[in-house]
């Protein structure tokens, strides 16, 4: 996906964007949901209409839910440009809709609107499977272009995922009580976290969460940005369903505001702001933001007081600690953006970023596992793959604490730059 223009888009459009995006990480219902999206595009595209179309797989058939004059209206995949977007899945930005053969004009008939260009978007969720169609209409004083397309389509993609997370949810409340509800919630937290890890030359990522009950307060991102590697641990106060939304909401407005262009700080600023008007009093989120540029080998973030940090220095075999550079995500209203800080991975060095859930695992004896035990492991294990050293940390909690029940949410990242052969 092409990165939106910063400079074209206003702090007043990001803040509206990671709005919607929070939004969308929350319980709602549909109708609520898809008129948050058709707000925000028309806002941010400074478009006139826009409108959701749902698909009905059983009847191949695309559903008018949110429009602002016309509704009930059904009509089937291939059909007009909706239809064609659904049909081949792909953007169509037509600059001018009468001149456009797939273009159908009974709707403007119905509603007396005049249509003039279109940007029309399917609507993929996370598993690759279609669930609708976004259109937006009639760009003021234009037409829609290629930052328009990038904008949309990363509003496209949010809704996407939290309209199959509407429909999903509804569809388990309607069969099953309590149980099924918060296994639905487990599998929409699990969908969140990276399918597969991403692949950059010169480095190893791994990552993996083991929440201690259902639904855990903890998350984690590892994936590519215009060539840098987002990595991010995140950790909210308790754990169960509560968290687990908090932590959502975090995950999803971060990875927007980078999508959108956004720099680290901003990102920053931006969301933990969000989440201070959201989160109660005695709720937080403690995080680890952090952007690896593979050229420079030197990684820029901010540990919104999470820690410790910990890097492994193969040269010295030995460790170096960060501790938190800023208030947890949520505590409180910044005044004043945070700077962040760096780190250079040198050849062989591993990062790790555990959630307290592994250090602080009691045993029968009320004792800790704490960072010796952890960093002894990765001594004796830091030249093997890194999901062989996950594994490693994970079956060192239950080594250490038999019997003992999983205390809390149990997050890992493993980064390490691969060592010349």
């Amino acid at each position: 996906m092409t990165q939106v223009d910063r400079a074209a888009l206003s702090v007043r459009d990001l803040s509206t964007v990671l709005e919607v995006t929070r939004a969308l990480a929350a319980p709602f219902d549909l109708t609520t949901m898809l008129t948050a999206v058709t707000g925000a595009a028309r806002q941010v595209l400074h478009a006139e209409r826009s409108s959701v179309w749902l698909f009905d797989a059983a009847a191949s058939e695309l559903v008018l839910k949110v429009s602002s004059d016309i509704s009930d209206v059904r009509i089937p995949i291939g059909a007009g440009l909706v239809g064609a977007c659904a049909r081949d899945r792909q953007i169509i930005n037509v600059p001018d809709c009468y001149a456009d053969p797939r273009f159908n004009s009974e709707t403007d008939k119905r509603s007396g609107f005049r249509t003039r260009c279109a940007l029309t978007l399917p609507l993929i969720d996370h598993q690759d499977a279609l669930v609708g169609v976004m259109q937006v209409l009639n760009r003021s004083g234009g037409i829609f272009d290629a930052e328009d397309e990038a904008l949309a389509a990363a509003l496209a993609a949010q809704c996407a995922v939290a309209l199959q997370r509407v429909r999903m949810t509804e569809a388990l409340i309607e069969g099953e009580k309590m149980r099924a509800e918060l296994d639905m919630a487990r599998i929409v937290q699990q969908s969140t976290l990276p399918a597969t890890m991403p692949k950059l030359a010169g480095y190893e990522a791994f990552g993996a969460s083991q929440p201690a009950e259902q639904t855990g307060g903890d998350t984690f991102d590892l994936s590519l940005i215009d060539g840098k590697l987002l990595v991010v641990l995140g950790d909210a106060t308790g754990h169960g369903i509560a968290p687990a939304l908090s932590v959502t909401q975090m995950h999803a407005m971060l990875r927007m505001a980078f999508r959108l262009g956004a720099d680290l700080e901003t990102a920053y600023g931006q969301v933990n702001d969000l989440l201070a008007d959201t989160l109660p009093d005695d709720r937080f989120i403690t995080a680890f933001i952090g952007l690896l540029d593979p050229a420079s080998h030197r990684l820029r973030f901010i540990s919104a007081g999470q820690g410790p940090i910990l890097h492994f220095r193969t040269a010295t075999t030995d460790f170096a600690r960060y501790p938190p550079t800023s208030f947890p995500l949520g505590a409180m209203h910044l005044p004043a953006r945070r700077a962040a800080s760096t780190l250079e991975m040198a050849p062989g060095d591993v990062l790790l970023l555990l959630s307290d859930g592994i250090y602080e695992q009691h045993d029968q004896r009320g004792e800790m596992l704490g960072e010796p035990r952890v960093e002894r492991i990765v001594i004796e294990h830091h030249d093997r793959p890194m999901a062989e050293l996950s594994a490693q940390l994970l079956a060192a909690v239950p080594a250490f604490a038999p019997g003992v029940a999983q205390e809390d949410d149990i997050t890992l990242v493993l980064l390490k730059r691969e060592a010349p052969s």
